[in-house]
């Protein structure tokens, strides 16, 4: 029999393992409480569930797949789905990604733009750039919808406008993070997004004992944005982190 136990205004179950079914309190009081079974699952399966939940097509696996040869990261499919879903939630037009791989995060990105969003994707190696149209060019996306520009994020992102996107995704080295987000927030409209990838940098930013450089990068920015006045952040646990801010 489990043990039910009174604690701060909560009931709580102890003493069941990750085979036995939970107890879920939806309606109760001291006297009286209904209840429902359902079984446990483990954090990392719910993680997992979540993550493969959406779920990805044949286009962007071959994206994918050409990454892995090529050694390049990309993001997880959940966190692909949840860019998608930022995208389509604030109904980007004009969206910024820096760091355009093999294609992969741009895919989602246009597929939860509006029909005639263009997406300008910023890398500095040319052949990922060519790799990329090659997978937007297999999804049917016209080549006008697309701006592909080669070089350095804090070389192009100046010359680009104030104000005039509504999502910028940075997905590129952490030694630059603090700068881009200064740049992106000037890019972005009020109200718009900015989105930051690999946020938990292999799951080493929550370790403290982990001290080296871009570690230290990453933790910088996690706080900076959680601290700008100018932002309302949230860290989401999908991938390897995806670090979101509305810029209010």
């Amino acid at each position: 029999m489990r043990e039910l136990e009174l604690y701060a205004g909560r009931l709580i179950i102890n003493k069941f393992t990750a085979c036995e079914p939970a107890l879920i309190i939806t309606n109760w009081s001291l006297d009286r409480f209904e209840s429902l079974e359902v079984p446990i699952a483990s954090r990392e399966g719910s993680w997992q569930f979540a993550e493969d939940y959406v779920g990805e097509d044949f286009v962007i696996a071959a994206a994918r797949a050409r990454a892995d040869e090529l050694g390049i990261s990309c993001v997880s499919e959940g966190a692909g789905a949840a860019l998608r879903f930022l995208a389509a939630s604030v109904q980007a037009r004009n969206v910024v990604e820096i760091g355009t791989g093999t294609g992969v995060s741009g895919l989602w990105l246009l597929r939860g733009m509006t029909s005639d969003g263009i997406l300008t994707s910023i890398d500095i190696e040319g052949e990922h750039l060519r790799q990329a149209r090659e997978a937007f060019a297999e999804d049917g996306i016209r080549p006008n919808r697309t701006r592909l520009i080669t070089g350095r994020a804090l070389d192009v992102m100046p010359r680009l406008a104030d104000g005039a996107y509504d999502l910028v995704l940075i997905d590129g080295t952490p030694d630059e993070y603090l700068h881009c987000l200064e740049q992106a927030i000037r890019l972005v409209r009020t109200r718009g997004v900015i989105v930051f990838a690999s946020a938990f940098g292999n799951d080493l930013v929550p370790d403290p004992a982990q001290r080296d450089p871009e570690t230290i990068e990453r933790r910088a920015l996690v706080d900076a944005i959680r601290d700008d006045e100018r932002l309302v952040a949230v860290l989401l646990p999908v991938g390897d982190g995806l670090l979101a801010a509305i810029v209010s």
